[in-house]
């Protein structure tokens, strides 16, 4: 404990020696961001990398982080009831509104915290796997310290305001690459754009993945001493970035610096195209996994711009290919679905994106944008149909290596 709180008060320290700032101040005013091809960490893009800032809500990374650890060796699971206390009760907005004595499923932790950013769910978690939250915020710095974020200390399992709370943007990044790379399984829940809980449709913060081409993940955060704050990634032919930004002067600005910073980065030669998988594929197009706009953590909140679809229906191939009546009646009634969205025009967007992907797969499919209920909302399912069943499963793996969504849709579930 005292070597953390002496790490972190070293680290203030630098900040602001020869400013003329105190810490405080020197943190508040500093912005960074760092872009990386995820697959072999080669920096594309650095300014000011190494900037001591605090992590707001993006500390929720490392909270989940860990929670994906205790999934994977047992120690929890996704069905697991865990009990609320008074303390996470008590936690500050943004938050699930749990209440003292009330359980909460771990899954519903996890999309929680990616959605809604809710620090009552951090605290659930922690508490779960450290006692309290300040021994689990001393498991999260060891843990950073072993995926070799060198300036990171944790004080909180959700990002509130702590002064002693501190990271970088790179090691934000060797963050992003390490739950990719270590819990590729989970992963996907990231790219997760809304839940639905307490009767409440809850949205992702993250409106970029939105209007982002490529993008599915990973999180915001905004405190007044951290400014706005986003981690992303992004996939464009087979290539993997990832980008970080701390300290953007509002929403709106930050999201539009991490576009152009990862535009600049595509635009470049690198070597980090995958071979293979880039995560195992997730099940995030049910009826309330939906588009959706929210607030960034703390923020007021902004309305995000809406999604233009880059292609039309029309420039998407419709026309099927010739096949025998046995596999018209039979084989052919297969599909994939690539999406669930909140307007017509998103869904039309993920169908022409999922082409470009995989062209000889879906060629000769059927674009398709089914409206539907999902309880009170009404949501766009993107497919693309007249597949055989060997069709249909490998489109999805082609898709899900390159970071799509995507899962086979049989004939008995094309309603």
């Amino acid at each position: 404990m005292g070597r953390h709180f002496l790490a972190a008060a070293a680290l203030l320290g630098m900040v602001a020696v020869g400013s003329g700032l105190s810490a405080a101040e020197a943190l508040a005013a500093k912005a960074a961001a760092i872009v990386v091809d995820a697959r072999t960490g080669q920096v594309l893009i650095d300014q000011d990398a190494d900037a001591i800032v605090h992590p707001a809500s993006l500390t929720k990374m490392m909270t989940l982080y860990l929670a994906f650890d205790a999934l994977e060796d047992g120690r929890l699971s996704l069905d697991q009831q865990l009990p609320v206390s008074s303390f996470a009760e008590s936690m500050s907005p943004t938050k699930l509104g749990l209440r003292a004595g009330q359980t909460l499923k771990v899954e519903t932790a996890i999309l929680g915290l990616v959605t809604k950013s809710a620090n009552d769910a951090a605290v659930v978690l922690a508490e779960a796997l450290g006692g309290t939250e300040s021994r689990f915020a001393e498991m999260m710095t060891r843990k950073a310290r072993e995926l070799g974020m060198r300036r990171t200390v944790y004080r909180n399992a959700s990002g509130l305001p702590n002064m002693e709370q501190v990271t970088t943007a790179r090691d934000y990044a060797a963050l992003s690459r390490a739950l990719m790379r270590d819990h590729a399984k989970y992963y996907p829940y990231f790219s997760r754009r809304n839940f639905v809980y307490g009767g409440r449709t809850l949205a992702n913060h993250n409106h970029l993945m939105s209007r982002y081409e490529g993008m599915d993940g990973i999180k915001t955060g905004y405190t007044v001493a951290s400014g706005f704050n986003l981690a992303a990634s992004a996939v464009r032919d087979g290539r993997r970035l990832v980008g970080v930004v701390m300290g953007g002067k509002s929403a709106g600005s930050r999201d539009n610096k991490m576009a152009a910073l990862l535009d600049q980065a595509f635009g470049r030669p690198g070597h980090g195209r995958d071979d293979g998988p880039v995560m195992a594929s997730l099940d995030t197009t049910r009826s309330d996994a939906v588009d959706g706009e929210g607030d960034d953590d703390d923020e007021p909140v902004v309305k995000a711009k809406p999604v233009r679809a880059a292609v039309q229906m029309a420039a998407v191939p419709a026309a099927p290919a010739r096949e025998s009546k046995a596999a018209r009646e039979t084989g052919s009634h297969w599909g994939v679905q690539v999406g669930a969205f909140s307007s017509r025009a998103a869904g039309n967007k993920a169908v022409s994106q999922a082409v470009k992907q995989a062209p000889f797969i879906l060629r000769a499919a059927k674009a398709s944008v089914v409206e539907a209920k999902a309880g009170k909302d009404t949501v766009y399912r993107a497919r693309l149909t007249g597949l055989d069943e060997r069709d249909a499963r490998k489109a999805c793996a082609v898709l899900t290596k390159h970071g799509h969504h995507c899962v086979a849709v049989s004939p008995g579930e094309r309603g």
